[in-house]
């Protein structure tokens, strides 16, 4: 056993269960392809190590970071090329996490474990589908591309670990958008209506909840907008015993993307937060909400 510093790419396709229950060999035949025509060349290209895959899941080991957000880039470049070449329903949109850290090799088969793995995983888990996420660590020492840039997503509490963790998603700078909303106030209006924020999850039961609004919609709001049960009196409802009528509020203001609980039942929390009712909390892309039993995610499309 030896342990190392290694650059830990984490890969897993958005929708996989989804995909497979359409049609199970024509999904394995396109996975199997896109490892053999995208990943392979990629990890290679950037002199990295392709661990291992299981199912969907695929696990790459870099010398550096700046190797590991390369590859990354390059994979999901080439993955949009063959995505154009098959059918809308199959296209296959990877969650790439990228993350800097210690990893015990296995020398009987140099399959890596550890922490650093653990973390790469959790992360690509808060990436959007077709996106990227890393770790701080990563984002301290690379310099992207002119065309890329990193957005904040801000402190996370991720699955099975300890202590939060510092979120960036890479974006295009054509479609980058403040993850933590800081300069939302001063998006021109030309790019406004180009942006939707999408919260999506599940409650106990894994029944599926999501709605989506525009940034143009929420900013002219100067009051918010209301999560909540009954239809009658919010914006976004949510079917859901333990949402309580009119639950909380969406808005932006100043330079924030807030939520605030509304005195509701059964709360309201931003990551592991519990929220004080007629407090706001800032929301980022990626942050974990949870409005009384339903789980969400806050992407933007």
């Amino acid at each position: 056993m030896q342990r190392r510093l290694a650059a830990i790419v984490h890969a897993d396709i958005a929708g996989f269960t989804r995909m497979m229950e359409g049609s199970e060999t024509r999904t394995f035949r396109h996975l199997k392809t896109a490892q053999i025509e995208v990943w392979r060349p990629a990890i290679q290209a950037s002199n990295g190590r392709l661990v291992g895959t299981a199912g969907d899941a695929m696990l790459a080991e870099f010398g550096s970071a700046v190797t590991a957000v390369s590859a990354a880039l390059d994979i999901q470049e080439r993955m949009a090329k063959f995505n154009d070449t098959i059918e809308p329903e199959q296209r296959m949109n990877f969650r790439i996490g990228v993350h800097l850290g210690e990893v015990i090799v296995d020398d009987e088969d140099q399959n890596i474990f550890g922490d650093g793995v653990n973390l790469a995983a959790r992360i690509q888990a808060m990436a959007e589908p077709g996106g990227i996420a890393v770790s701080r660590a990563v984002r301290d020492l690379v310099e992207l591309r002119v065309e890329y840039a990193f957005v904040d997503g801000g402190e996370q509490s991720l699955k099975n670990v300890s202590r939060t963790v510092q979120i960036f998603h890479v974006h295009h700078t054509k479609t980058a958008v403040p993850a933590n909303t800081a300069a939302l106030a001063n998006t021109t209006t030309r790019m406004v209506p180009q942006i939707t924020l999408r919260f999506e999850g599940t409650d106990s039961a894994k029944t599926k909840h999501s709605f989506e609004v525009t940034l143009e919609k929420l900013m002219s709001r100067s009051d918010g907008m209301v999560i909540g049960r009954a239809a009658d009196q919010c914006d976004f409802v949510l079917a859901h015993p333990t949402v309580s009528r009119r639950h909380a509020r969406l808005r932006v203001a100043g330079e924030a993307l807030q939520v605030e609980d509304l005195g509701s039942t059964n709360g309201t929390k931003v990551g592991e937060q519990a929220l004080k009712a007629g407090e706001p909390v800032s929301l980022h892309v990626g942050t974990k909400l949870r409005i009384g039993d339903v789980d969400m995610m806050l992407r933007h499309l």
